[in-house]
């Protein structure tokens, strides 16, 4: 695992929201904002969850704004979005992380994909856009996936929501660039912490788990923070030329297909 770092990006005055933002890359995302001097509004659909990360970030001396959410739910997402403007007194950044994580091949599956990993982007980035368009430094982000670049044996609704999700960066970007609201993505390879996807599947499929960490250059799996880094970059002032890009996290994972 890496070694946490403290961040070298200071961004006080920033208001940041991150849907998906209570455990594992979210979580991360949310503490690094709050780490930099962000307001940060997060939410989720676990309470308890909401109610760590909340503490997490008044413990860093930031604003925080937590709400339940069901991302497939657009109106859950229009009083969420409101309440974490009003909350933080406007919006300049929007973190765009929750994952349906629908890996199998049926309609629940697809529909999964489609509704929190598209749709609750699409439909956040419409309700934040007001609010960004009254900022000095928008920008929206989202998380991708490099699954997104390659077919897949297994997970096909998965791969294809996130390459939906890269394209429809380059077209938002476009489209919003005469706002100067710049639009990224990152695609992160496979990253694990407490509880998540990899570390489960470490004990129910070890076969998979080696085999996933052998196509890794670097060795290991990434972490959160290292998602979590990409993400400041992204939203700060140093990348203030850089907008329809989706940026791979992932210790060279994908150079191996």
């Amino acid at each position: 695992m890496a070694d946490a770092l403290p961040t070298p990006f200071r961004l006080p005055g920033y208001r940041v929201l991150v849907a998906g933002g209570s455990k594992g890359i979210g979580r991360s995302i949310a503490l690094a904002f709050a780490e930099a001097g962000a307001a940060v509004s997060v939410c989720a659909r676990g309470q308890a969850a909401l109610d760590e990360v909340a503490r997490e970030i008044s413990g860093l001396g930031a604003i925080a704004h937590v709400q339940r959410c069901d991302l497939a739910d657009p109106n859950a997402i229009h009083a969420w979005v409101q309440a974490g403007a009003k909350a933080l007194g406007g919006i300049d950044v929007l973190v765009n992380n929750a994952s349906g994580y629908g890996f199998n091949d049926d309609d629940e599956g697809w529909n999964a994909g489609f509704q929190v990993d598209l749709m609750a982007a699409v439909r956040a980035s419409r309700e934040a856009l007001p609010y960004l368009g009254q900022s000095a430094n928008p920008s929206i982000l989202h998380t991708s996936s490099i699954a997104a670049f390659h077919p897949r044996r297994n997970g096909a609704p998965y791969a294809a929501v996130k390459a939906a999700l890269s394209q429809y960066t380059t077209s938002q970007a476009l489209a919003l660039a005469e706002q100067r609201i710049r639009v990224n993505a990152i695609a992160p390879g496979s990253i694990s912490f407490p509880d998540g996807l990899w570390e489960r599947r470490r004990v129910e499929e070890p076969a998979l788990y080696a085999a996933t960490l052998a196509k890794i250059p670097f060795g290991r799996f990434g972490t959160p923070e290292e998602i979590a880094h990409a993400a400041l970059f992204l939203a700060s002032p140093w990348a203030g030329w850089i907008t329809g890009q989706t940026l791979c996290v992932d210790g060279g994972q994908q150079l191996n297909g």
